[in-house]
């Protein structure tokens, strides 16, 4: 039988994202303790504990057929590796930090000086565009402290709340690139294992839709239907609903997360009442 095999974060937060994001697609993971590979019970899907950085190398041999992986990681060694979905999560940035003390102006201050990095292509793509000569200090670990220890005068890492470098009394000056967990594939996959991806794909997306959106319902004089119809335009057609009360109707949709408090407070300007929000667990369109 054939048998899809992914790829996730050996440990950390991306780990646990990308597991639960598995199990929200109604896949189910028997994993262990330590365990380096799992299988699931209720889809034809083998699970891979890797490091990050061997990840990318995996998938362009064809050892694992797709990945829950930080962007990032395939701008710095997988760019010709293609990206199937972008999932939301594990968001980040790769910048440019440098000490507290120093006076930083322009980019134009990293000339001819050290940077620390885990990230020697992304940021010597970056330098060569600007035009800056900089000598580049590849760190695998924890790069924040290399200023501290006189290695180098900045460092280029990934940043997510910035609070690692506070405690380095280091600050953000520049940002290379965000970032954000993607689904990536091999370029060696067979067609059968393309045919199990798109069905994975097609769970992943209903879960992400479900996400972002949430099911709205309301009350609403019936000569107000069509203009509260024009707020909420994210499905096909309202679900209308006639009322006990003469003249008012209950409207049942779904409205984008993103733009929730502007769209309730058209919605109140519109005649809508008793507005009700109610998360959504999966949407399947």
């Amino acid at each position: 039988m054939t048998t899809l095999n992914i790829a996730i974060q050996k440990s950390g937060r991306l780990n646990e994202d990308s597991l639960k994001l598995l199990k929200s697609c109604g896949i189910s993971i028997e994993n262990g303790k330590d365990q380096l590979k799992a299988s699931a019970r209720n889809f034809p899907m083998n699970v891979f504990y890797l490091r990050n950085g061997d990840i990318p190398q995996y998938l362009r041999d064809g050892v694992i057929d797709i990945a829950i992986i930080g962007e990032n990681l395939l701008v710095e060694k997988g760019q010709d590796i293609v990206i199937e979905e972008r999932l939301g999560f594990s968001k980040c940035r790769v910048s440019l930090a440098v000490p507290n003390r120093m006076e930083y102006n322009s980019l134009e201050d990293l000339n001819h000086k050290k940077i620390a990095t885990s990230y020697p292509n992304t940021i010597q793509s970056f330098l060569n565009q600007k035009g800056i000569q900089s000598e580049l200090h590849i760190i695998n670990g924890s790069v924040e402290i290399a200023p501290n220890i006189g290695l180098a005068d900045a460092i280029c890492d990934i940043v997510s709340s910035g609070s690692t470098l506070f405690k380095n009394n280091l600050k953000e000056v520049e940002t290379i690139l965000t970032s954000e967990a993607v689904l990536a594939s091999s370029p060696e996959m067979t067609s059968e294992k393309k045919q199990l991806l798109d069905k994975l794909l097609f769970r992943i997306k209903s879960v992400l839709n479900a996400k972002n959106s949430k099911y709205i319902l309301l009350n609403a004089p019936n000569d107000k239907v069509e203009q509260i119809g024009n707020i909420l335009p994210v499905l096909k057609s309202l679900t209308v609903l006639p009322l006990a009360q003469a003249g008012w109707s209950s409207i049942h949709s779904v409205i984008d997360e993103q733009r929730f408090w502007e769209v309730i407070d058209e919605l109140k300007a519109a005649g809508a009442e008793d507005i009700l929000v109610c998360p959504i667990e999966k949407m399947v369109l």
